[in-house]
């Protein structure tokens, strides 16, 4: 395993830059998510890091050394493509030690480290299957296992579980976790899917644009976004966004004025804020279970999606079209119904007309970065 650090990276395409000056450092043994929506640069930096793609200005560093200029063969690196790119006239085994015996390792080395990657990926009753004999998850636990026996100083995952059906995507989910924890290895993993980032990683590197949105543990992401963009992507459903204007603000406080009246007070740092601003509300699905509140909204539910344990109201409220709400249990509610949603302040995200939070305050009124 090795640390993994960018310095001012760049990548671009003729004029057109696609990652703009990025620094990162990523330490030995974690297990880093980068996450982001399609088009954002977050497989085109895994490239760079790989070496697939040639970096336009700045550094790359693994293991304590510069290899910006060194081929991807020579990183110390293994990838996981989210195509599985099995030899399909090979078997489990002969496909797991193929880079091995093209490199001339000896043939008890090569039994050892596929017994191993086999053993550890439950692999070892298929070594003698060809791949049209093997299910999905089971092809991918094979590109997983040719990447293991390389025995490299960083893995690399660009989407892996992108063309699996959702139960799969869950086990092999479960699986590459369990791997980080036997392996303690450094691992890089690519992912559109929020859900995957925040339940697989120790850090999550947020992108938008080739740019960093905010780097953070799940739970900092999830609980203290620095933005709009990040508040927005983390959490499945997505947070709720309100347009409200400022009436008051202090380091103490914000109180704000509600779509179709009435005021919150908000215990967030808003000593930058001016009376009259425009300001954005966020308020999260999951935090609207709930018998009380601080303040009320009304909601005109279009559709009631009911999931057994719980309930998702969906439909306008506050001016949003899309307003989704979550109830505990199987919820009466039905579609058309208007209900009256409790909402607690303390649940309450708050950010400036630039989309940058107001950073919340804990009960000793410290902020929270």
């Amino acid at each position: 395993m090795a640390e993994v650090e960018l310095r001012k990276a760049w990548k671009r395409y003729g004029d057109i830059a696609v990652i703009h000056g990025i620094d990162l450092q990523l330490n030995s043994g974690e297990f880093v998510v980068f996450v982001g929506p399609s088009g954002c640069g977050k497989s085109t930096l895994l490239r760079m890091i790989a070496g697939l793609e040639e970096i336009s200005e700045g550094e790359v560093w693994i293991g304590g050394r510069n290899v910006s200029q060194v081929e991807a063969v020579d990183r110390g690196i293994a990838m996981v493509f989210q195509s599985y790119a099995l030899y399909p006239h090979m078997t489990v085994e002969e496909n797991m030690s193929f880079g091995l015996r093209m490199s001339g390792t000896p043939k008890e080395e090569i039994a050892k480290k596929v017994d191993f990657a086999a053993k550890t990926l439950q692999l070892d009753k298929l070594l003698d299957r060809t791949p049209k004999n093997l299910s999905g998850g089971q092809r991918q636990r094979v590109a997983i296992g040719r990447a293991i026996v390389r025995d490299p100083d960083v893995f690399l995952f660009d989407e892996p579980l992108s063309n699996l059906d959702a139960e799969l995507r869950v086990e092999m989910r479960l699986q590459i976790a369990k791997l980080h924890n036997q392996l303690n290895a450094t691992m890089i993993y690519v992912t559109h899917d929020q859900v995957e980032a925040m339940t697989m990683a120790d850090r999550i590197v947020v992108l938008k644009a080739g740019h960093i949105e905010q780097v953070g543990s799940p739970l900092e992401l999830y609980h203290h976004p620095d933005n709009l963009f990040v508040a927005g992507f983390i959490g499945s459903p997505r947070m709720n966004f309100l347009d409200v204007t400022v009436r008051e603000g202090s380091a103490a406080h914000a109180i704000v004025e509600l779509p179709g009246g009435g005021t919150a007070t908000l215990a967030v740092d808003a000593s930058r804020a001016t009376p009259g601003s425009k300001a954005t509300l966020g308020v999260r699905p999951e935090d609207l279970a709930r018998e009380s509140g601080d303040f009320t909204l009304p909601m005109q539910v279009d559709v009631a999606e009911r999931l057994g344990g719980s309930t998702f109201l969906y439909g306008k409220c506050g001016g949003m079209d899309n307003f989704v709400a979550q109830r505990a249990g199987l919820d009466t509610t039905h579609d058309g119904d208007t209900v009256d949603i409790l909402v607690g302040a303390d649940t309450c995200y708050l950010f400036d007309g630039e989309g940058l939070a107001y950073h919340r305050l804990t009960q000793s009124g410290r902020a929270v970065a």
